[in-house]
């Protein structure tokens, strides 16, 4: 079993930074790539950030140049650094991680519960 799990998340003003943090533990061979999503309210869920195996980034449009993802070298953990918030930014964020599993070598998508976001003054 692989399990994800989410924190970072609360209330904060506008133009405040809050930052995401998201575990991987469990039966876990390789972690090929890691990503933060959002759903706000009414909204389908969304791409956020995505960081590689190799540490290759990529950005929504919404969130270029204020948000930072990173997970540091042979470690299990994300990050998602968010500054100059925005109320648009209200969300419940997720965890994604596509995981190479063990001992069956089987590689699968995973999702954490999400952590609350609210951007509100």
């Amino acid at each position: 079993q692989v399990q994800l799990v989410e924190s970072g998340g609360g209330l904060v003003q506008p133009g405040g930074s809050l930052r995401l943090s998201c575990v991987v533990s469990g039966s876990i061979y390789s972690i090929n790539a890691m990503g933060w999503y959002r759903q706000a309210p009414g909204k389908e869920r969304e791409l956020v950030a995505h960081i590689s195996s190799g540490a290759g980034t990529y950005y929504a449009d919404s969130v270029q140049g204020r948000f930072t993802v990173s997970r540091p070298i042979a470690d299990n953990t994300m990050y998602l650094q968010m500054n100059s918030l925005k109320p648009e930014d209200t969300a419940v964020y997720y965890c994604n991680a596509d995981v190479t599993s063990r001992p069956s070598g089987k590689r699968n998508d995973f999702w954490g519960r999400g952590t609350q976001v609210t951007v509100s003054s």
